[in-house]
Parts: C-alpha cells; structure tokens; sequence
C-alpha cells in the first residue's frame, strides 16, 4: 500500500508514462530514421509510356535518335 502513495505503482515505469511513453518514443525514432532515408528507388518510366515510343519507332513515325533521346528523357 505504501508504494503505491509515493508514485511507484502502475505507469511509473519510463518518465511517469509507462508503455505509453516507450511506445511514443519507438515511434518517434522510426520516425527520424525513415525521414532521413535517401531515396533510393528510381521512379520507372510510366506504364504505356515506353511501349507508345517503341510503336512510333517501328512506324517510322520517328527517328532513331529522336528515339533515344525521348526514352532517356522518359528515364529520367
């Protein structure tokens, strides 16, 4: 009985919070650590976008470098 008058009882445990608190701190370093992540992923060229050059290519629509050029500037 006497633990529980001077604040040693439930949720005293990390700062006065207890689970609350320590769930709250994982999250916030989660947090950090995604935040500071470098981008990494490359974003692919959109669907359709390649096949619709390819298509004009085997037309005859356009040219082989304006072929190339347009497929780097889709990569980008």
């Amino acid at each position: 009985m006497n633990g529980m008058m001077n604040g040693s009882g439930m949720g005293s445990g990390f700062f006065g919070y207890g689970l609350l608190g320590l769930i709250i701190l994982v999250a916030i370093i989660l947090i950090v650590v995604w935040m500071m992540k470098p981008n990494t992923s490359k974003k692919p060229p959109q669907d359709g976008s390649l096949e619709s050059l390819k298509r004009r290519l085997a037309n005859g629509e356009i040219s082989e470098e304006e072929y190339d050029r347009l497929k780097k500037k889709l990569e980008q």
